[in-house]
This record gives C-alpha cells, sequence and structure tokens, in this order.
C-alpha cells in the first residue's frame, strides 16, 4: 500500500460541494482516506481572478500505482466539470499559466517517490513555493519530509513565510 498526499482545490461553482464529492470520490476510487484538513481560501495563484480558491489535503492508503492514481483524479475531475480543453483556449487567449477551474486535484507525495516523466512530476515541482498547498498539508502531515529536498511541510511552510 501507498500513502499519497492530495490537494483538492477549485474556484468555480459550489466550491465546497465539489471538494466534498471529490473527496468521496477519491475514497472511493483511489484508495481510503486517512486523513483530511479542513477547507482554505486562498487567492489565485498565478492569475488574476475575482474567486477565490478553496483548498483542501488529503492523505490517502491506495493500492494503485501512481499514474492509476493519476488516471483516476482526472477522471474525477472530469466528471465534476474540470474541461482542460476550455482551459487550454482561456490560458492560451489571456497569456496566463493557470485559469479559474471547478476542481483540481494535484499528487504532492506519493509515498517517497521521485518520479518525472512527461504526465507527471512527483513530488509536486512547486509545493515549496504554494502556502495555499503547503497550509492544509501541514494540518494533517506536518512532519512529512520532502524526499529530494528533506524539509518538513512545516519547515517549507515556515521558510515560504520568512520569505
Amino acid at each position: 500500500m501507498a500513502r499519497v498526499a492530495l490537494l483538492l482545490g477549485g474556484n468555480q461553482g459550489d466550491v465546497k460541494r465539489t471538494l466534498q464529492t471529490a473527496q468521496q470520490l477519491v475514497n472511493s476510487r483511489v484508495g481510503a482516506v486517512l486523513r483530511c484538513s479542513h477547507r482554505y481560501e486562498s487567492e489565485p495563484w498565478g492569475f488574476p481572478a475575482a474567486e477565490r480558491f478553496s483548498n483542501q489535503a488529503l492523505e490517502v492508503s491506495t493500492d494503485l500505482t501512481l499514474h492509476e492514481v493519476l488516471d483516476a483524479c482526472q477522471r474525477i475531475e472530469r466528471e465534476l466539470g474540470r474541461n482542460r480543453a476550455a482551459e487550454a483556449v482561456e490560458k492560451a487567449s489571456s497569456g496566463a499559466v493557470y485559469c479559474s477551474r471547478p476542481i483540481d486535484i494535484d499528487i504532492i507525495f506519493y509515498d517517497d517517490e521521485v518520479i518525472g516523466d512527461e504526465r507527471l512530476t512527483v513530488p509536486h515541482p512547486l509545493l515549496a513555493e504554494r502556502e495555499f498547498a503547503l497550509v492544509p498539508l501541514c494540518e494533517i502531515m506536518r512532519q512529512r519530509r520532502h524526499p529530494v529536498t528533506g524539509a518538513t511541510v512545516g519547515e517549507m511552510l515556515d521558510a515560504l513565510r520568512n520569505k
């Protein structure tokens, strides 16, 4: 069994309900949700948007491979209204790297694996720069060490806030 850290987020529609449904679908399709943070609100990161984001971290125990977790999470995103093709058009027209969306599920950690391929990089490469990810992760796994840097999630959050 692998331990997976996921970050759920979104800023369109009924985000509270979408995150609840996403958590239920993760529990039934990816693996048992062991721990779940509260929802945290934050400003959009990397692009302007009127709506704030809600984010929530999950720790999941799974027997799926990393790419099976990715596939399951992307299916859940699609079912809950995420349209990556429409997002690509919006990003191309605005020049932004990111845009608003009803749901996003990021794989932050998969055990202590370090993987980078054409579909996925784990641990998430921008984790140490994203307070909106570190805050909910701190709630459920403050002492979790990054397999590359060795820093704990709590240390990464403290370092970011002290910049």
